[in-house]
């Protein structure tokens, strides 16, 4: 078995990891880290998991601890990869990083959106963008990955091939995206709280939510990105909207550019969260709307699976050299 590390473990993403790796043929979590539930039981921090896990106890982090590990997943809040990176890339150890902090090329980007001056801007080139629909063989060939972002996930894959097809105008694309409250995290906050997200429905990050940088990297374009919170547990619904520039079916470039894609299905039908949820599955239309002269494109995906740490996994069967697919599913969880 791969003798596998979680850092940041007690989370939401942390979580969906243990989760997913019960049912991996070649994973097994060894270490399990989260400072803020240290010295806790697995079972009493994830009870959905108890019975896989009942002996696993979440320590404290201590670079020393990789001694004996194989492969490295970290879901740490914002700006703790940047204070642990470089140990961890010193090992030589696969490492796949599900924070923002190496997602960026360039440092003055993550400046601009994150409000502050990266802490290694020196290892920002070691990180191969971590979605693998766009980064296969990079990923396959690296040591370490930066798993993109959720809203960046979901938007990128369905607008991705009708930019490089030179359908749309790059310079026109607007994303509204609404995802479930686990996209929050796990730290209670008063915004993300039950009696205020239920039979609720709110926009926010006007202007300035920080996936738009991934989004604008990736799609060589300029984005005008809108996040929603939606009163749901899990998943992502972006709906995408771009000047047409091209002639040609959208949902047949979409069909042709995921056509040998294991994750990603499209359809004629309007996707829906619940359709993937639990997986890592991507489900993508498209229209082109004469009337208006623009393109529609919309996405499913399960934010905490293809947003996050099923994401992970794939990236890691690459990196590891095991079937891109084990331990993975497309099916969602239904009803």
């Amino acid at each position: 078995m791969i003798r596998t590390a979680i850092l940041g473990a007690s989370g939401y993403a942390g979580g969906e990891l243990l989760r997913l790796i019960a049912a991996h043929p070649e994973l097994a979590p060894t270490k399990l880290f989260g400072d803020s539930k240290a010295g806790q039981p697995v079972a009493t921090v994830h009870p959905h998991v108890a019975t896989t896990y009942p002996q696993a106890i979440i320590e404290r982090f201590e670079p020393e601890a990789l001694d004996d590990v194989d492969c490295v997943f970290a879901a740490l809040p914002h700006g703790h990869s940047q204070q642990v990176a470089a140990k961890i890339l010193e090992t030589g150890i696969p490492f796949v990083d599900l924070g923002a902090d190496f997602r960026l090329d360039d440092a003055g980007a993550y400046e601009r959106w994150y409000g502050h001056p990266h802490e290694a801007p020196e290892l920002l080139s070691k990180f191969v963008y971590g979605i693998p629909e766009l980064n296969r063989e990079a990923i396959r060939g690296s040591k370490a990955v930066a798993a993109a972002g959720c809203y960046a996930t979901a938007a990128i894959l369905a607008l991705k091939p009708l930019v490089d097809a030179r359908l749309v105008d790059a310079g026109s694309l607007i994303v509204d995206a609404a995802s479930g409250v686990s996209g929050a995290g796990r730290e209670a906050k008063e915004a993300t709280g039950f009696c205020t997200v239920t039979e609720s429905f709110s926009a926010y990050g006007l202007l300035t939510h920080r996936h738009t940088a991934e989004m604008e990297m990736a799609l060589g374009g300029t984005v005008l990105f809108t996040p929603h919170l939606a009163p749901m547990s899990r998943g992502i619904l972006a709906t995408c909207y771009a000047e047409a520039s091209g002639s040609g079916d959208p949902l047949e470039v979409l069909r042709d550019a995921y056509a040998r894609e294991p994750f990603v299905h499209v359809t004629e039908q309007p996707p829906a969260t619940k359709w993937i949820s639990g997986s890592n599955g991507v489900v993508v239309t498209a229209r082109r709307d004469d009337r208006t002269g623009r393109i529609l494109a919309i996405s499913a995906i399960d934010n905490l699976g293809k947003g996050a740490a099923a994401q992970m996994i794939q990236c890691a069967n690459l990196m590891l050299g095991l079937e891109e697919t084990a331990g993975l599913s497309i099916t969602g969880v239904y009803p």
